[in-house]
């Protein structure tokens, strides 16, 4: 009897383990790659780490989704889809707006004839190219982003029709080829986004909620850009966890919602006397990949690398160049990875790839969560 009451036990401990595992399993792995840029080197792409690959970006002119390159996207687009030879269940999806394209999206989605041309412009895309699914990256909708971008108050509801067009629309396509497609979108990780959108009521139209969940940092305070939590070393409230708080509450399941990786760190110089993290900024310099400060920038003379543990966050300073570095790496990675779990979020994105072409934080990150 003792017998059989134990191999029960080991049965349902087996059980309970593959019911974790299935759980976890179900996490996914969204990486962009540039395609602004011209050709992308696929073959740099370690296709098997990844669930979903957003192509960075589509334009939009004329109110219509457009390929700002369309020479070099049309190639991109069909090596892209070659990888799935390597990982038959990867997806495909293009990325339209951005940063510096997102300023015609108001004008775009102003009426619903606007909104239903554009919505028929990217899935026609889609279709054409044999893609997986649609992200939208406005940044951002009811405030001016990028200097001169177009915004308007009507951002916030059209922002909503928008993807209730989208989803529409690619539920027709879904019909007529009986395959699903994916509907994202990049969000900002602060409150004010959560004030000019409706994301309790949009998120019923999305697949998942991509946080931008870095470039924090900015002003004139050496500050972490892509921190999980608020740091001590200096007043702040953006951070990866507060947002993912902010938009749970506005409505917004666990599930759906993204945890944003920095695979490029942002640099400065600091006053003259500066310690580090918290003082004063004299000049913004050019930001680096994940790759190169860990193959580079960390082995230069002076370099230094300290870790905030309320934040976790890492970052690099040299006292005596004063240059402050703000970065993910695989410590804090790792940390992300495991908050994604324990809060059961989606899974986890990152912008982007070209930054770490060794692979460092992809394979962390897998490490965790697969």
């Amino acid at each position: 009897m003792k017998q059989k009451v134990l191999f029960l036990l080991v049965v349902l401990c087996a059980l309970l383990q593959t019911v974790k595992l299935s759980a976890r399993q179900k996490t996914v792995i969204i990486g962009y790659v540039g395609g602004f840029r011209g050709l992308v080197n696929t073959s740099l792409i370690a296709a098997k780490e990844l669930d979903y690959i957003n192509y960075a970006f589509v334009d939009i002119k004329n109110n219509r989704a457009w390929l700002h390159r369309e020479a070099t996207d049309t190639i991109n687009f069909r090596n892209l889809n070659l990888l799935k030879k390597q990982n038959p269940s990867l997806k495909i999806v293009i990325s339209i707006g951005g940063w510096t394209w997102s300023g015609k999206f108001s004008d775009a989605v102003l009426t619903d004839t606007s909104r239903q041309r554009f919505a028929a412009s990217a899935v026609e895309i889609i279709r054409k190219y044999y893609m997986d699914g649609i992200d939208i990256d406005w940044e951002y909708p009811g405030r001016e982003g990028y200097t001169g971008n177009i915004y308007r108050p009507e951002d916030k509801e059209n922002y909503t029709l928008l993807f209730k067009e989208l989803r529409k629309q690619l539920d027709d396509l879904q019909l007529q080829t009986g395959k699903k497609y994916v509907l994202t979108t990049a969000a900002g990780a602060f409150k004010s986004f959560i004030d000019h959108t409706e994301m309790g009521a949009l998120q019923q139209y999305l697949d998942y909620i991509n946080l931008m969940t870095y470039d924090f940092s900015g002003g004139k305070i050496a500050s972490h850009h892509t921190s999980l939590y608020a740091s001590k070393a200096y007043e702040a409230h953006n951070n990866a966890d507060n947002a993912v708080k902010l938009f749970i509450a506005a409505g917004v399941p666990e599930n759906k919602l993204i945890m944003g990786v920095a695979f490029y760190g942002k640099s400065s110089i600091l006053i003259a006397g500066a310690k580090g993290l918290g003082d004063s900024i004299a000049t913004y310099s050019r930001g680096v990949g994940f790759t190169a400060i860990k193959d580079s920038v960390l082995k230069q003379p002076g370099n230094k690398e300290f870790y905030d543990r309320h934040a976790k966050a890492p970052y690099l300073y040299n006292t005596a160049t004063r240059q402050f570095i703000t970065y993910d790496n695989l410590w804090s990675v790792k940390k992300k990875c495991k908050y994604v779990i324990r809060k059961k979020l989606g899974g986890v994105m990152f912008w982007e790839y070209d930054s770490d072409l060794k692979g460092y934080l992809l394979g962390e990150i897998n490490k965790v969560l697969k």
